[in-house]
C-alpha cells in the first residue's frame, strides 16, 4: 500500500516500500498555468531532500521543484518531454516528474499529510 505526502513547496511524494514517485501538486500546477517545458533530473542522480531537481516552465514562469526526500532518481516521466502538459492535466498521477530510491526514509516524517497540506492552501 502507498503513502502520499506533500512539501510547503507544493510537491507530492507517493510512498511504496522505499520507492517514491515525485510530483507537483494540482494546486501548484494551477498557480503555474499552463506548462511548456519540463527539466527533469538525470537517472542515476542522488539527490538531497530540498535540493532543486526539476525546473518546470510555464506561459507564466519557470520554477524550481525541490526534491521532498533524499535518494538516487531511478526513473523520469519520458512522456513529459513530448508532453508537459500532462502535468496541467493529471498532476497528481500520470503527470509525475520523477521516481526514486529514497535513502533516508526519516525525513518522511517531516513531510505533511493530505489533510495537513489542504489545510495549509485553504
Amino acid at each position: 500500500m502507498s503513502t502520499t505526502y506533500y512539501t510547503d513547496e507544493h510537491e507530492w511524494l507517493r510512498v511504496d516500500g522505499d520507492i517514491a514517485t515525485v510530483g507537483i501538486t494540482n494546486y501548484a500546477q494551477e498557480q503555474l498555468g499552463d506548462l511548456v517545458f519540463v527539466d527533469l533530473p538525470t537517472v542515476g542522480a542522488n539527490v538531497e531532500q530540498g535540493d532543486d531537481v526539476v525546473v518546470v516552465e510555464s506561459v507564466k514562469a519557470a520554477s524550481d521543484v525541490y526534491a521532498p526526500a533524499s535518494g538516487e532518481v531511478l526513473e523520469v516521466n519520458e512522456a513529459l518531454a513530448n508532453e508537459p502538459a500532462l502535468v496541467n492535466s493529471d498532476a497528481e498521477a500520470a503527470g509525475w516528474l520523477y521516481k526514486m530510491k529514497l535513502s533516508k526514509p526519516a525525513e518522511l516524517d517531516k513531510l505533511l499529510d493530505l489533510a495537513s497540506y489542504t489545510a495549509q492552501i485553504s
